[in-house]
């Protein structure tokens, strides 16, 4: 009896397995089932699939121009394809968009783009069968009126536009048109790129930072990359020229970075704020892209903070973390919305193997941009009150899970504005103290906070040509607390100078089994090669001074 029961749900199995799978291939193929239905089939695209997409430009010497299109039936992407730089002209991406089950029998689905100043189909082996539409600025569209177009891989469902001879596509599943829109645009405007997403959105990679299996970890911190919309402007390179020809900032920088990601092969990197240089990215996104692309293709697990020129320019603190977030292997989160600031927040280092315990815990705060009260507190703007509170209540929160971990755990730090215990001239440092430290000149008692929570390290950015990490101790014991590092400015877009400063990037090599943190620097240029300034700040989890002052 039993045996038969068995048999008979087999069969009932099978036989509804087959006729799903023939459904499946029929509505795929004819679309068969009824829209309520088929969107929950597997293929169904469940936002919006793109049926038009066309170019407007407007200009002020024509009053019968507009950039407006009728907005019950096209979007506009807002993005002046001109930047804002011409005096006299404005261009805009439209589209138009449905809903898959909303679709008409005359309605047709757009599964290809391309930009050119020739029919995409003449003189193109396999493509004699394809109408493609002209529309303005040299866009081509392809589109199809098959009923099952929409459910096609094909099938564009976002459309977006980015700038600049050097853009890239950072995101998964979007196509990137190399060839510029043909606008009427000078030399000093950045070139209109369109990108589009076919087929649905690709859930971004979050991997979980783990210590390798021999115990080590490497962080790598970017610090002021300024990267622009475009290529930028390089501002006191050293040496003046790059490989026989002029110093553009953005491919120098890049170039800087990649090679030391491909040499020092880090575990995390730590974007510590000015990754985009306000005032010569009026595209944000087109900046963000290049450096995220970068860590993307390498697969290299990355966070972010903002400096106080990220948002100077066309994009928002909020808007630009929301598209990080969006990013694969950015592990970058906006934090609570009831405290100061876009990203406070903080990610666990978990043990190496399979061990779901915590081995290092790195904190990241908005040290935000300019002083809210210049008239008492001239300069920059500082820690809040509630950002300590809440870092306080969580690093208390975690102490005793952290506890769990067989070795000692171990709490970093990282914000972009020094604290203002950086420019005591007093205390001991290691490297180059440059320019002077513009820290808030009021002390709201970070540093404090990060003692009592047990974090033996905190690195910034901000002062580019400074590069020094100055060991923090007690007043009246004068026993070492806290490890207080400056990145060094790695961008060309942002200033150099004092005598010659040579562009670097500061690691942090963290060994488990010992419980103990080495930095050093690279440079961009002349000893290449070589470990700068390298020294033990951390030794059996507790934080020690340089070799030559035990």
């Amino acid at each position: 009896m039993t045996r038969r029961i068995v048999r008979t749900i087999t069969q009932l199995a099978a036989a509804a397995l087959f006729a799903f799978l023939i459904i499946f291939l029929l509505d795929r193929n004819f679309r068969l089932l009824p829209n309520a239905v088929h969107e929950y089939m597997p293929q169904h695209h469940h936002g919006e699939v793109v049926t038009d997409i066309t170019v407007t430009e407007c200009n002020k010497a024509n009053p019968f121009s507009s950039c407006k299109l009728d907005p019950e039936a096209w979007h506009r992407v807002e993005k002046n394809l001109y930047l804002d730089k011409s005096w006299v002209s404005k261009a805009y991406i439209h589209v138009q968009r449905k809903k898959e089950e909303e679709l008409t029998a005359d309605d047709k689905v757009v599964v290809g783009v391309t930009v050119g100043r020739l029919d995409p189909s003449t003189g193109v082996k396999g493509r004699a069968d394809e109408k493609w539409e002209s529309r303005p600025a040299g866009l081509w569209v392809l589109r199809s009126s098959k009923p099952t177009a929409s459910d096609s891989k094909k099938a564009v469902t976002a459309v977006d536009v980015l700038f600049g001879d050097d853009a890239v596509e950072a995101r998964d599943g979007w196509q990137f048109q190399n060839t510029p829109l043909l606008l009427n645009a000078g030399s000093d405007i950045p070139t209109a790129h369109i990108t589009v997403r076919q087929g649905s959105m690709v859930e971004p990679i979050k991997p979980q930072p783990r210590v390798n299996d021999n115990g080590k970890f490497k962080i790598m911190q970017l610090a002021d990359l300024h990267l622009s919309t475009g290529v930028g402007h390089c501002r006191d390179p050293v040496p003046d020229g790059y490989e026989g020809g002029p110093c553009m900032a953005d491919l120098r920088t890049l170039d800087f970075v990649s090679r030391l990601l491909d040499e020092e092969k880090p575990d995390l990197v730590v974007l510590s704020g000015d990754q985009v240089n306000g005032d010569t990215a009026p595209d944000a996104q087109s900046a963000i892209f290049k450096y995220a692309q970068l860590l993307i293709k390498r697969k290299i697990p990355y966070v972010s903070i903002f400096g106080n020129h990220d948002d100077e320019g066309s994009l928002p603190r909020p808007g630009q973390m929301a598209l990080v977030e969006q990013l694969s292997y950015s592990l970058s989160v906006a934090g609570p919305d009831d405290i100061d600031g876009v990203g406070n927040y903080y990610i666990e280092v978990l043990a190496q193997g399979t061990s779901k315990h915590s081995a290092l815990t790195v904190y990241l705060l908005d040290s935000h941009s300019y002083s809210p009260d210049e008239r008492q507190w001239s300069g920059y703007d500082w820690i809040k009150k509630n950002q300590i509170d809440w870092f306080r209540q969580t690093a208390e929160g975690l102490k005793k899970k952290h506890k769990e971990y067989t070795h000692i755990h171990m709490d970093l730090a990282f914000i972009h504005i020094p604290l203002p215990e950086y420019r005591d001239p007093d205390s001991t440092f290691i490297g180059e103290w440059r320019e002077g430290v513009t820290a808030p000149k009021f002390n709201s008692g970070f540093r404090d906070a990060l003692v009592e929570q047990g974090v033996v390290m905190v690195s910034c950015g901000h002062d580019h040509a400074n590069e020094y990490c100055m060991l923090s101790t007690d007043k009246e014991s004068k026993k070492p607390e806290l490890w207080m590092c400056y990145g060094g400015g790695a961008g060309f877009g942002g200033y150099g100078g004092y005598g010659g400063y040579v562009r670097r990037v500061r690691f942090f090599d963290i060994d488990m089994n010992e419980a103990r943190i080495t930095t050093y620097k690279r440079l961009e240029y002349g000893d290449i090669a070589s470990r700068i300034d390298q020294q033990i700040i951390v030794d059996g989890g507790n934080v020690v001074p340089p070799k030559e002052y035990r």
